[in-house]
């Protein structure tokens, strides 16, 4: 069976001292409104609505646990980077985002999301910045990149992997479609392999240094 079928949902909090008690390891995904970030964990996951796709990026403003069958537990983060989203409101978003990506000692990896015909923004980079010190793996999911011509595709995919080599195999880089459904094999390889990694090692990179 896929690792993300049958995934449930299990709570929503909005501040870092509504977080949960750690329960199982927690893979996050994380990425720029708009990027696809809903509508590949529904891809995964085989389910229309498990995460909400909304019509006007950025609304989604909470933390979202699923609970996968394994035990393990898909986090999905508040879409990040958009423009008219208030400044309070971006503060109060990066404040959640930095809190829960940095503290939180049952986190075994993060699955970034970006549009592949718009990768690595500012905001992109900030995240890896803040997430690649805990020494733990980071996944990129080029998304949409059915709008993109084969060609253009493999190009992209070839600059990105290029820009993150410096992280070395903690940084990974794939194509991803939620409309043609490619891909998704390979992120349950990538994220299988996290889960299946020895216990200690989330609680050996509980923070960052």
């Amino acid at each position: 069976m896929s690792l993300f079928q049958n995934a449930r949902f299990e709570i929503s909090i909005a501040k870092p001292r509504g977080l949960p008690p750690p329960d199982g390891p927690e893979v996050a995904f994380a990425g720029r409104s708009n990027a696809g970030k809903s509508s590949a964990i529904n891809t995964l996951a085989n389910h229309v609505r498990l995460a909400f796709v909304s019509k006007t990026p950025g609304r989604t403003q909470l933390i979202n646990f699923f609970r996968l069958q394994n035990g393990a537990v898909l986090v999905d983060l508040p879409g990040y980077g958009y423009a008219e989203v208030p400044e309070a409101v971006r503060r109060q978003w990066q404040h959640l985002l930095e809190d829960y990506l940095t503290k939180r000692p049952n986190l075994v990896g993060l699955v970034l999301i970006m549009d592949s015909r718009h990768p690595l923004k500012e905001r992109d980079r900030v995240m890896i910045g803040w997430f690649a010190p805990s020494g733990r793996p980071i996944h990129v999911l080029l998304t949409k990149s059915d709008k993109l011509t084969r060609s253009e595709a493999a190009a992209t995919l070839a600059t990105v992997r290029k820009e993150l080599a410096p992280f070395g195999e903690q940084v990974t880089v794939q194509l991803f479609s939620s409309l043609k459904k490619t891909g998704v094999d390979e992120v349950e390889r990538v994220v299988g392999g996290w889960l299946a990694a020895p216990d200690d090692a989330a609680g050996e990179q509980s923070t960052v240094k």
